[in-house]
């Protein structure tokens, strides 16, 4: 999908994708480290006390055997966690001259936990996940200090869902027990062909097969979307994932063209459009009939703007009525142009080549504006076109050579398309009941004509906030 996600082309998407914090239990990121699982056998009681970061020393330290939990702070190390846990920096040294495990033992982000049973701070056991499925282990015995990895690894189930929108998308995917996460990839895979924000109809309806990721038959998350169709205002958009031969993932129409365009339909994420095209309108501060050449999507003061397409910075400055502005040329035909920015984003200039989704600036409200706006124009020959409503021009399609393996690895997806409402599961892998737990499957492939039911998975969702309300 190129080096910078299509932020600009997501923008309407986006904004729908925010629950208010009343809609259910809080979510947890899907980015976020896996929780941390620990070593089934027995521990001798207190049981494990968490530590937070910074917590002093006197109220870790124990004069018997004793299990604490630490969590790792922004700027801690091991160093300085032995150190305000008051346990034996020789230890720690000893530890660390374990051979194989230094990496492991060291590299910590912000929120990991270190499980440490010591006795009045020698210590005598360590455990620490290393990933989300490796855990370290290290225990001291007669001889000294031994570590042994152990792997828990994950499985993967593919499952096949259908819903119909009635109200908003992610209203129909909860209905669905499809996560806020994969309506959200299903809004940026359509986003180049489909307004979420304008284009949206009742009775439109969509169809996501999708990875979820379970280990010891517990959800812990959702996966890749590996095809999906979307059916708005009765035209049909199908898509495929495929990795092409340079190893980039991209979304494919069945005959191979491109979901991503050359250029991204709406360069920031907007909560609404407050002004339309329009060569007839009559200005709302000079009161004069003077044209409106773009499209203003409102959004807050600071919110990024993104570079609609490739291309180079023709002018950046200060542009008469526009304000801050930039204008970029993309082709001989094609510029586009952005307006009434607060700032600029560093290290953009005239000359400077940008990428589609970069960060050129920010929504401001310079120049002849009467709110914070940003006013975006797509020119092609220096005509000017409706953003909302010109062709824009596709990326490059799948070479030959790439089409044979793109219809031989693709067709399962697009044949589980025609089955919603149903799970699709891979040989091997175990299936999920309504309880939660693991059972084998009985045949690859199997297509299961029961929808999930209710209770099955948890799912993850993005962070909340009351801007999708107003669009619900």
């Amino acid at each position: 999908m190129g080096r910078v996600a299509p932020y600009g082309a997501a923008a309407s998407a986006g904004l729908l994708l925010w629950h208010a914090a009343s809609d259910g239990p809080p979510p947890a990121n899907s980015s976020a480290a896996a929780p941390l699982i620990y070593p089934t056998r027995a521990i001798a009681p207190p049981p494990p006390a968490t530590i937070p970061a910074g917590t002093g020393p006197g109220e870790q330290q124990a004069s018997v055997a004793s299990t604490i939990q630490v969590v790792v702070g922004p700027r801690d190390t091991l160093g300085s966690i032995f150190k305000r846990m008051a346990l034996d920096p020789a230890d720690l040294a000893a530890i660390r001259q374990l051979p194989g495990i230094r990496q492991s033992l060291d590299f910590l982000k912000p929120g990991d936990a270190i499980q440490v049973t010591h006795r009045e701070g020698s210590v005598k056991e360590l455990t620490r996940k290393v990933s989300e499925t490796k855990t370290l282990h290290v225990v001291r015995d007669e001889a000294g200090f031994a570590a042994n990895v152990t792997e828990n690894p994950v499985q993967t189930h593919i499952r096949t869902a259908s819903a119909t929108i009635d109200s908003s998308l992610f209203e129909a995917a909860e209905s669905a027990q499809i996560s806020d996460l994969v309506a959200l990839k299903l809004a940026n895979i359509f986003a180049w062909d489909i307004d979420f924000v304008l284009d949206i109809r009742d009775g439109d309806r969509f169809t996501a097969v999708y990875e979820q990721v379970y280990q010891d038959g517990k959800y812990l998350r959702d996966g890749d979307v590996l095809a999906a169709e979307f059916v708005n205002d009765g035209k049909v958009y199908r898509a495929v994932r495929f990795v092409d031969e340079s190893g980039s993932v991209g979304y494919y129409a069945p005959d191979g063209k491109p979901m991503r365009k050359a250029f991204l339909r709406a360069p920031v994420e907007f909560t609404r459009v407050s002004s339309v095209f329009n060569p007839h309108r009559l200005h709302p501060i000079l009161n004069l009939i003077r044209g409106h050449m773009g499209t203003d999507y409102a959004a807050p003061i600071g919110t990024p703007v993104h570079a609609a397409g490739d291309g180079r910075v023709a002018f950046e400055g200060v542009r008469g009525g526009y304000g801050n502005a930039i204008l970029l040329s993309h082709s001989s035909e094609i510029q586009t142009l952005y307006g009434h920015m607060s700032r600029f984003a560093r290290g953009i200039h005239v000359g400077s080549h940008v990428q589609q989704g970069e960060v050129i600036g920010y929504v401001g409200m310079t120049g002849l504006a009467t709110g914070p706006h940003l006013h975006y124009e797509y020119l092609m020959n220096g005509v000017h076109e409706d953003p909302q409503t010109v062709k824009l021009p596709g990326a490059d399609p799948l070479s030959a050579d790439a089409m044979g393996r793109f219809h031989r690895e693709t067709a399962a997806w697009l044949d589980a398309l025609a089955a919603p409402q149903t799970q699709v599961r891979q040989a091997g892998l175990a299936a999920p009941t309504s309880s939660g737990e693991a059972v084998p499957l009985v045949a690859p492939a199997e297509t299961l004509s029961a929808p999930f039911s209710a209770g099955e998975s948890q799912f993850v969702g993005e962070p909340r906030t009351s801007v999708k309300n107003a669009l619900l």
